[in-house]
This record gives structure tokens, C-alpha cells and sequence, in this order.
């Protein structure tokens, strides 16, 4: 048995036939939080994944984004590393039926 000091949770998709990483983050999502994902995936297909399986897929879950630290870090070259921000909070239902709405009504621009 190998023992791995992950702090992520760690799931296994049946359908994908491949382990899943998810980094939960409650800052602003920086290279060493890249890094540190990028590692755990790299460890854990090193010492559990078998020969048969699909290779891991790590999932970064920051509450604020920044798209220049993913476009430039190893996110950026590895297809199995993936970053969203998420709330922190649940919107109220106001911010939720005005999200629905404009998702199903989208305004187009006139060029004129």
C-alpha cells in the first residue's frame, strides 16, 4: 500500500476510466497553487494509476480567476489540468433568475 499526502479530494470516474483531483481554494488562484496541482497529478499517476486507466485529471477551484497565471503556467500545456472560479457564497435568487435570464435571452448587437 502507498501512502500519498494529498490535500484535495480524490475521486474516481468510472465513465472516463481515470482518477479526478479537485483543489479547492478559497483565494485567488496563483502559480503555486498550479504547481501543487500539476505535482499531484503527476504523483498520483506515477504510484496509483494502473496501465489500463486513463491518466488523471486535476481540477483547480479558485474564488477569483486570472487568466494571464492560467495562459502562461503548466495549465496551459497540460490537457489534464483544469481552473474555474467559483462563489464562495450562494447568490441569492434574485442573482440567480437575473443569470437565467439573460443565459436565455441574450441582448445582440446591432453594428450599425
Amino acid at each position: 500500500m502507498k501512502l500519498l499526502s494529498i490535500t484535495g479530494l480524490v475521486f474516481y470516474n468510472y465513465i472516463y476510466k481515470c482518477f479526478v483531483i479537485i483543489e479547492l481554494k478559497t483565494k485567488k488562484i496563483t502559480y503555486q497553487h498550479i504547481g501543487q496541482l500539476d505535482m499531484y497529478v503527476r504523483m498520483f499517476d506515477d504510484l496509483q494509476k494502473q496501465e489500463t486507466k486513463n491518466p488523471t485529471i486535476g481540477i483547480l477551484l479558485c474564488t477569483k480567476a486570472d487568466n494571464i497565471i492560467a495562459k502562461y503556467a503548466v495549465i496551459n500545456q497540460n490537457p489534464q489540468l483544469f481552473t474555474t472560479k467559483y462563489l464562495p457564497y450562494l447568490p441569492a435568487e434574485a442573482e440567480l433568475n437575473a443569470e437565467i435570464e439573460r443565459k436565455m435571452n441574450p441582448k445582440t448587437t446591432i453594428w450599425r
